[in-house]
């Protein structure tokens, strides 16, 4: 059978289908654009990245040497210009936007900026596509905190209201107000661009060296023999390695290439119910994973407001795009954990990366085939 029906019966992320495709990705010196960059590149995508500099020589970006088989543009989102200029060179088939600020406490510190960023950035992409005839799909990703939060105990559906306390969640929330208006003003049925958005939840995975993050924060702490200190350790979050949302992401990529507007809509990417987990659980697992000189302690100061009961519902992206998690909490924290630990003990941040994408599509071949 051909393509159309692969993207609908399998559970895997498809090489073939990505081997030579062009892709425009915005964000990738970042965390989640680092591991996405080098998915694809070992795919045999062709890829221009657009994004900031890299955080110093801290970043994954640096360390895995992420930009080595792509065309890498340093560059601002806000500058409509530069990206528009970006797009057209690059003549992209597929495009994927991550480009963010991405913390909740930095968008209280600066939330012009934040709203800058997440909220025109969108806009001007979503408008340079318009004038960039080679895209078929876009897939603009924003995050699980994008709803008003009732601080319900069940999952949030796609189709329930968009909001958010802090800067952060709430310029989400208009990113994804933007990309439905983008998509019914320009994006319509019938038009050659298929635009969706996707909502991913807590991600974690080795690499991640950003501050007020709780994972960093919490390796680095462990690694310098000192007490990791926790804000908020009842809240509830949908944590997920990072290669689970990625799986979604390219696996909605390729549904709306081939599909075209079938898919066009707005699609959660969480764990199981299972692993919809507080904070202190994730510390004290890490800490036995880690070694009994690790520990770690409530930080008692005043904190920012933050969500406590987060969850997704993701039976949409299990009934429709065949998505669903390759693996449990408890597995993701050994991954994210031995990274770490391999990586504190001189191993190269690119193979350790490089080994578990691949670790990973083989967990998804083995799916696909049962």
């Amino acid at each position: 059978m051909g393509q159309r029906s692969r993207t609908l019966e399998s559970l895997d992320v498809n090489p073939e289908f990505w081997r030579d495709k062009r892709v425009f990705l915005t964000g990738h010196t970042g965390f989640k654009g680092s591991w996405l960059s080098l998915w694809l590149q070992e795919m045999g995508a062709q890829v221009t990245g657009f994004a900031l500099a890299p955080d110093g020589a801290a970043s994954l970006f640096t360390r895995a040497d992420a930009g080595r088989n792509m065309h890498s543009i340093i560059g601002d989102v806000r500058d409509y210009a530069a990206l528009q200029t970006a797009l057209y060179n690059a003549r992209p088939e597929i495009v994927i936007h991550m480009a963010a600020q991405a913390l909740v406490r930095s968008s209280y510190a600066d939330p012009v900026s934040t709203y800058a960023i997440n909220v025109m950035g969108t806009v001007h992409l979503l408008e340079a596509v318009r004038h960039t005839q080679s895209v078929r799909a876009i897939v603009n990703v924003t995050t699980d905190k994008c709803y008003e939060n009732r601080e319900w105990v069940w999952g949030y559906r796609e189709s329930e209201a968009m909001g958010g306390h802090d800067p952060y969640s709430s310029s989400k929330a208009c990113s994804e107000l933007v990309s439905a208006s983008f998509r019914k003003s320009f994006f319509a049925p019938g038009h050659n661009v298929a635009l969706a958005t996707a909502r991913a939840g807590n991600v974690i995975g080795g690499g991640d060296y950003a501050v007020d993050r709780l994972i960093p924060d919490v390796v680095a702490a462990f690694a310098a023999d000192a007490p990791a200190r926790i804000r908020n350790p009842h809240a509830v979050r949908p944590w997920q390695h990072v290669m689970e949302p990625l799986c979604g992401y390219l696996m909605l990529g390729q549904a709306l290439f081939e599909n075209g507007t079938t898919y066009a809509d707005a699609w959660n990417f969480g764990p199981n119910a299972d692993d919809t987990q507080p904070v202190e659980w994730i510390v004290r697992h890490m800490a036995q994973l880690w070694g009994p000189q690790a520990r770690w302690e409530i930080d008692a100061g005043e904190h920012p407001h933050e969500a406590h009961m987060l969850r997704l519902d993701t039976s949409k992206a299990n009934r429709q795009l065949r998505w669903t998690p390759q693996m449990d909490l408890r597995s993701a924290l050994d991954w994210v954990t031995q990274w770490y630990r391999d990586a504190n003990r001189g191993s190269a941040a690119r193979e350790l990366t490089l080994n578990q994408i691949r670790a990973y599509q083989a967990r998804l071949q083995t799916t696909s085939r049962q």
